[in-house]
Order: C-alpha cells, then sequence, then structure tokens
C-alpha cells in the first residue's frame, strides 16, 4: 500500500481529483486530496493571509498529525507551487514527488513570470480567477460535456495572493527528491521548457500524457499507472 496526498491547483478542490483517488483506493492505496484554504468547500474562510506558504503549511501539518510516512506527494498546476513548499517543510515524510502538469517555481519566480494567460481574469482584493465563460470555453473545453458540467458547477476563484506573490523556497532545489514530472500535451501551461526544466533540474523521471491540463478528471486510468510505477 502507498499513501499520496494530492494537491489540487488554482480555481479546483480536492473534487477534481475524484476520479484518480477512487481508482487508487481500490487498488489498495491510503489517499489524501484535501482542499487547499479558501478553495472550494472552504471558500467561506477566503482572506488575505492566504497563500502559497500558508497552503503548503497545511499539507505538511496534515501529513504530521495523520502521521503519514513514505508519502508521494503530488501536485498539478499552481499546486506544484504548494507540493514544493510543503516537501521542504516536511523532508522526512516524503518518498517522491509528482508534478502533474505543474509549476514548480525556483525562489522568487512569480506565476506571471512562467504562464502566459490569453484571457483576462476577473479579479477581487481576496481572489482571482477565470470568468464562467472562459472557464467553460478555454479551461474546461477539452472535457466531454457531462464532466464540463460537473467542473463548471465547482471551480472557485483562487486565493490571489497565492497567485501573484513571489515563491519562497529556500532549500527544496537543493536538496535531492526522487521525482516524476508528467506533462500533457494538450495544454498550452505551464510551458514544455518549464516542466522540463523542473525535470532537469531534479534530476527526475520525465513522461507525456496524452491529455489536456486536467487528466486528473480526463483520463484518470492513464494517469493512475505513472502515479503508482513513479
Amino acid at each position: 500500500m502507498t499513501t499520496f496526498v494530492l494537491i489540487h491547483g488554482a480555481y479546483q478542490g480536492g473534487w477534481i481529483w475524484q476520479p484518480t483517488a477512487t481508482r487508487l483506493r481500490a487498488a489498495g492505496h491510503l489517499v489524501y486530496a484535501p482542499t487547499l484554504d479558501g478553495c472550494a468547500e472552504r471558500r467561506h474562510s477566503l482572506r488575505p493571509a492566504i497563500t502559497t506558504a500558508t497552503h503548503a503549511t497545511d499539507i505538511a501539518e496534515l501529513m504530521f498529525y495523520e502521521d503519514l510516512r513514505d508519502v508521494v506527494l503530488a501536485g498539478t498546476s499552481a499546486g506544484g507551487m504548494v507540493l514544493c513548499r510543503a516537501a521542504e517543510l516536511a523532508r522526512e515524510r516524503i518518498a517522491r514527488l509528482v508534478f502533474i502538469d505543474a509549476l514548480a517555481l525556483l525562489d522568487g519566480e512569480r506565476i506571471a513570470e512562467i504562464v502566459n494567460r490569453t484571457t483576462a481574469r476577473v479579479t477581487t482584493a481576496l481572489a482571482a480567477g477565470p470568468s464562467r465563460e472562459d472557464a467553460e470555453g478555454r479551461m474546461f473545453a477539452g472535457l466531454d460535456p457531462a464532466l464540463r458540467a460537473w467542473a463548471l458547477a465547482r471551480y472557485t476563484p483562487h486565493p490571489v495572493a497565492a497567485m501573484e506573490a513571489p515563491v519562497e523556497l529556500k532549500s527544496f532545489w537543493s536538496q535531492t527528491w526522487p521525482a516524476t514530472v508528467i506533462r500533457c500535451r494538450r495544454s498550452a501551461n505551464p510551458p514544455e521548457a518549464h516542466q522540463r526544466r523542473t525535470a532537469e533540474k531534479l534530476n527526475g523521471k520525465y513522461l507525456e500524457l496524452d491529455a489536456g491540463h486536467y487528466p486528473m478528471l480526463s483520463d484518470p486510468d492513464a494517469l493512475v499507472p505513472l502515479l503508482i510505477q513513479g
């Protein structure tokens, strides 16, 4: 049995892992897919103090309080940033890292330096995210209609500081981590060059999946073996 902790990305919640988590559990694995503070069903706790660092602290403390060991820590999209900091905080609990079409920023980098957005976001003092029309016509466009409607009903704006503040990682990139980077070929962001950089800097395995940005929803049967086998 392997223990997986799955970290969602921006505009998501733990819900996005449902098809993948179901398959992992059916194979006998222990799976945690928490929703980050201020997101999805936790959107009512949205406040200025939520950052990538506080999200990472929550994940590290989950692993501590549940006494999880030999964890496969997986993150997607902006969840890759949370993954890096959480791994830094809970080094002794990590067996392997998996980046699924994920951002893995260097210390001091911002998302805007990596991701080229072609559409405007709706931004408030506390959160930022796509309009409903943009979410339907771009973000979730690759999903089949029923799955797209299901996801569209659940997406929420993301805490703005977690999207805009520079990442703080003082020791992550100087450590050795067993790591796998999975790039989704039908996804424009994060760019291929960014994901190859992650694999190269971590001396990790680089894999590609013929899927869009949400393979945990659209292609769980293809994603699960990559998570298990590394």
